[in-house]
């Protein structure tokens, strides 16, 4: 690529951002079935800080594990600029991937993470990247996060790996984000840390992205938002279940742990959800089932067990009432 690939014309006006050092190279290494968005999410901030500096701050490149086009989960196919190889010293990686990620890597893609981690280079996971990180083991004991939908089957692979409900996560030369704009979020932090908030905002306003609360904002809307109440007894008791899906609590533990009686709980469900709290906890946890059903090769028993169902007769039959399908026909499906 010439450098004027870097450095495009735009309509505003150039931003004078004093820049003397060496550009940053960014790698992008694309796995099978990855999600675009992220990807595109996490380069067009890079662009566009070029574009309203006329300097050519960042470069990035797109790479696959053999240099081959690689099939993206919307279908479409991206060309690569190069396969993987030996990066240069000051570099940074991201391994990009999306749905099925617990089969996207091989050993080649974990043993060339391994390598470039060894050499020191800044390495980062967008979407369901953390995937291939945790099998190459460079997780360790940094801060890190991948997207919610894929988290349960993560923890239930790698239990002694916890991924953070934050939208992205910088820790050390760790970089992850949970995917979808998330990722120009995260590319707005080093932006920021690198050439100042000025430059951030006028990306964020090019890219017409409100940025968030910085990296400590959650992936997911919280409960209050999701079900348009505050009332905090019901907030409560929704987390209590979302924390205790593998081993559920009945309706008197609930109560008592909320101080709070039963009829008051079936109230508050009614009003604001119109629908009982069991049954409201019985579709988290069979939400929380279809999750370790698509990420994870977990038996039909195992997920059961996972899911706080005693019996995995039962589980198929509930499974099968609210997905249309038991989980053994489920599976075969998708594969």
């Amino acid at each position: 690529m010439t450098d004027n690939y870097f450095v495009q014309k735009g309509a505003s006006a150039k931003l004078n951002v004093p820049f003397h050092g060496k550009t940053q190279d960014f790698y992008f290494l694309l796995l099978p079935k990855a999600t675009m968005l992220p990807v595109a999410a996490a380069v067009e901030p890079l662009r566009i800080a070029n574009q309203v500096t006329n300097s050519q701050l960042y470069r990035w490149y797109v790479m696959t594990p053999d240099g081959a086009p690689i099939r993206c989960s919307n279908g479409m196919t991206i060309t690569p600029d190069l396969p993987m190889g030996s990066l240069p010293a000051e570099a940074s990686a991201f391994v990009c991937a999306g749905v099925e990620p617990q089969n996207a890597a091989n050993e080649s893609v974990l043993n060339w993470l391994r390598r470039e981690r060894r050499f020191g280079r800044s390495i980062g996971g967008i979407c369901t990247g953390a995937f291939a990180l945790a099998q190459a083991g460079l997780l360790g004991q940094e801060r890190f996060t991948l997207h919610w939908e894929n988290q349960p089957g993560f923890v239930e692979r790698f239990p002694d790996l916890l991924p953070s409900p934050r939208i992205f996560e910088i820790s050390n030369k760790l970089m992850t984000c949970g995917g979808g704009n998330a990722a120009t979020d995260m590319m707005l932090n080093l932006i920021e840390e690198q050439h100042g908030k000025q430059l951030a905002i006028i990306v964020a306003d090019m890219c017409l992205h409100v940025r968030n609360g910085g990296q400590s904002t959650p992936q997911k809307s919280n409960y209050a938002v999701a079900i348009g109440s505050r009332n905090q007894r019901l907030l409560n008791a929704l987390q209590l279940m979302q924390e205790s899906i593998e081993e559920p609590l009945s309706i008197a533990e609930l109560c008592d742990r909320l101080d709070i009686s039963r009829r008051q709980l079936e109230r508050l469900f009614s009003r604001y959800l119109n629908q009982s709290p069991m049954h409201v906890y019985f579709d988290m946890r069979l939400s929380h089932a279809f999750a370790l059903m698509n990420e994870t090769s977990m038996s039909v028993t195992e997920i059961a067990l996972a899911s706080g169902f005693n019996s995995a007769t039962h589980f198929s039959r509930q499974f099968k009432r609210k997905f249309g399908a038991s989980p053994h026909f489920f599976r075969k499906g998708w594969n």
